[in-house]
């Protein structure tokens, strides 16, 4: 039997996440680690030697990651937050070119939460009102969280709805809580609830290193965790 050859790997983003990433990887079997990539080294070199690379940066360093990931052809996992209007046109430009995943939570359980989520709204249909609620720890800065807006936007988008004004968002911020989200659908008769919680952010990065692996030899396309589970396209 031929043992598989692991994949070389580049992370970018030296944060918590990053460095989270780079430790399971070098741990694995499937991946060896090739580098992590922060502001002044050269990545040029780090991902001309990478099968797939791994964005954790930050929005302002994204761009610079999609020009070189381009300019090698090598596939991309982007779990950054925050990125502007022009910057997911970037990952949508170059998702023409290369295949990636972008998802703003690459938690396992909230693609289930997800596949989930849509089928119960476009059964139950609109007459019963939606709410998402996110508790997050106290340092994070966007509220709604970027999953709930896409479960909110997943969910309006099953029930044929053009926006989320008929979504409900609460968020709340305390302690260091990694994240917990729940989606309660309820008419005047009855309720379903729907719940997350993440008690330790390695999910995320089991995640992303699921989808690093996933991407590979993929056709050009910009892919979400969705397809990395249910493989939909």
């Amino acid at each position: 039997m031929i043992a598989r050859k692991p994949k070389a790997i580049v992370i970018t983003g030296a944060g918590r996440m990053g460095q989270a990433i780079a430790a399971s990887a070098e741990q694995s079997q499937d991946f060896r680690l090739v580098g992590i990539w922060q502001r002044g080294a050269d990545l040029d070199e780090l991902v001309s030697a990478a099968d797939v690379v791994v964005d954790f940066s930050l929005p302002e360093a994204t761009s610079q990651v999609i020009d070189i990931v381009l300019r090698h052809q090598k596939p991309l996992v982007c779990g950054v937050s925050g990125l502007d209007d022009a910057q997911i046109a970037m990952l949508d430009a170059a998702a023409e070119r290369i295949p990636l995943v972008f998802d703003r939570n690459m938690s396992l359980g909230i693609a289930v939460l997800m596949q989930s989520v849509r089928v119960a709204a476009a059964s139950l249909g609109p007459e019963f009102d939606v709410g998402v609620f996110e508790v997050h720890h106290i340092h994070k800065k966007d509220s709604p969280s970027g999953t709930a807006l896409k479960l909110g936007e997943a969910i309006a988008a099953s029930r044929g709805e053009s926006g989320t004004g008929s979504v409900r968002f609460e968020s709340e911020r305390r302690g260091e809580v990694p994240g917990d989200h729940e989606v309660v659908m309820q008419s005047a008769t009855e309720k379903l609830t729907f719940a997350h919680s993440v008690t330790t952010r390695q999910v995320f990065v089991d995640g992303a290193l699921r989808a690093a692996g996933w991407v590979v030899n993929k056709a050009p396309g910009r892919y979400s965790m969705q397809d990395v589970l249910f493989d939909q396209r």
